[in-house]
């Protein structure tokens, strides 16, 4: 029956993208998110439904829709310079069949994002792809929320949907891309349009976030607290009423504290005694590792590089003993272990040119949506309200995601791209309706001149 739904769902959605092609974008990031063919048993995992997807949405692009000022921002460019760059460091990867595997699922998402801002031409378009971005992910995150509830999730215990840790299916991503989600899913409870605000949307916003700030407690990922925090000072920066927003911030913290799980705010403290922790402790003996290798290799090593690595490092613990306390040392080796963060990924992967064109990348997305925020803040047009608190909302989850990609390895996750061309698309509608209005005078003096001429012949 699970086969069939999806199967159904699927073929609604292409039928629909038959009479309007821009569905076809919308149902590629359904299937990049959610993976359905693995969550079949028999149907979908035998057809290349993602191939399928993405053909009828370039194709449909390509023939039916509207190209009139179509303009390529510097960050597409910048996109298709990384996507160019990994091929290259692909030919040349220290451990080349490895570099391929994954190769073959980078290069996708590296060009579909470059490829999606070109669709984004109007604000509905915009919306429509945030929306789906949300409710696939939410097929995951709801799931997910019920599950911590009812059981209180574990680390590497929680099962969502299927057994295969990659993806959003991986515990650490999915509490990243949850918390970052919420700035977004709040943007849509005050201005969207498909869905008006009202009471019903609202309510099941706020009940979606309330399953995002879930999914970090049934993981126990120690990033997505991380995420949390930020994701609190972000909000401070919005809020109007801060005092009273601290105050409400502290009574919840107070009152969901005593509701934790025990295993999560135990893994919790081993934030502040990383050393005793052995997960942590690898990480950092790692990224050692990263910047050791880099001397030798500034153009990194390609894809999965660190299947090299070989660390010793001492994991240190105080035990208290009463009056006395004594430290325990003991030695640990390891090797191929992974980053376990974005920035130390590109850089082991695609060197100092990688990372610094990756940087690029996201740091200018987060400029580009402080100077739209800011320039239309203040705004005094109704219709304009919708802009700066999409923009902040943005770059709030990006910021997000960027804290949380410094402990995980997510640099190429197709995520992340969504946000960054939804950034892109954003930032060319708005380019054009400033050109737009700005001719509109122009014309009608032209059009007053012309009058005047008339009237004297």
């Amino acid at each position: 029956m699970r086969d069939l739904a999806f199967i159904g769902f699927l073929l609604a959605i292409f039928g629909l993208g038959l009479r309007k092609p821009f569905l076809f974008v919308l149902a590629y990031v359904y299937i990049d998110i959610v993976s359905p063919q693995r969550l079949t048993y028999l149907l979908l995992n035998s057809v290349p439904i993602s191939l399928v997807a993405v053909v009828l949405a370039v194709g449909g692009w390509a023939i039916f829709d509207d190209k009139k000022d179509v303009r390529v921002a510097p960050r597409q460019f910048l996109i298709a310079v990384l996507l160019v760059y990994c091929g290259i460091t692909t030919l040349h990867a220290d451990f080349p069949l490895s570099a391929l595997d994954k190769w073959s699922w980078v290069w996708k998402s590296l060009a579909f994002a470059a490829f999606l801002p070109l669709t984004l031409r109007t604000r509905l378009r915009i919306e429509a792809l945030l929306l789906f971005v949300i409710l696939s992910a939410a097929s995951i995150i709801i799931v997910g929320g019920i599950k911590t509830l009812f059981s209180g999730g574990g680390y590497g215990e929680l099962n969502l949907m299927v057994t295969n840790n990659s993806g959003l299916y991986e515990g650490s991503i999915i509490s990243t891309v949850a918390i970052a989600l919420i700035p977004v899913i709040l943007w849509f409870s005050k201005f969207g349009t498909i869905f008006t605000p009202d009471w019903r949307v609202k309510a099941f916003c706020y009940a979606l976030c309330f399953a995002c700030l879930l999914i970090p407690v049934g993981t126990q990922a120690r990033t997505g607290l991380l995420c949390i925090a930020l994701l609190a000072v972000l909000m401070l920066r919005e809020t109007k009423r801060r005092i009273l927003y601290l105050g409400a911030l502290a009574a919840a913290t107070v009152v969901a504290v005593p509701l934790l799980p025990h295993s999560f705010t135990e893994r919790m403290g081993t934030i502040e005694s990383y050393q005793a922790d052995a997960s942590a402790s690898t990480r950092i003996q790692v990224w050692k590792w990263t910047l050791s290798y880099v001397k030798d290799h500034p153009f990194g090593g390609g894809f999965n590089a660190y299947l090299q690595n070989q660390i010793r490092y001492d994991t240190v613990q105080v035990i208290d003993h009463g009056a006395q306390a004594t430290v325990d040392k003991t030695l640990q080796v390891d090797a191929a272990r992974a980053y376990h963060s974005s920035y130390f990924e590109m850089l082991g992967e695609q060197g100092w040119p990688g990372l610094a064109l990756w940087l690029m990348i996201n740091i200018g997305g987060l400029i580009r949506m402080e100077v739209l925020r800011r320039r239309y803040r203040h705004s005094t047009d109704e219709k304009e309200a919708w802009i700066a608190p999409l923009a902040g909302a943005l770059q709030n989850g990006h910021l997000i995601y960027l804290l949380g990609g410094a402990f995980v390895g997510i640099a190429f996750q197709p995520f992340l791209y969504y946000l960054i061309g939804a950034q892109i698309g954003l930032d060319t509608y708005l380019g054009r309706r400033r050109r737009e209005t700005a001719w509109r005078p122009m014309r009608a003096r032209r059009a007053a001149g012309g009058s005047r001429v008339r009237a004297l012949q």
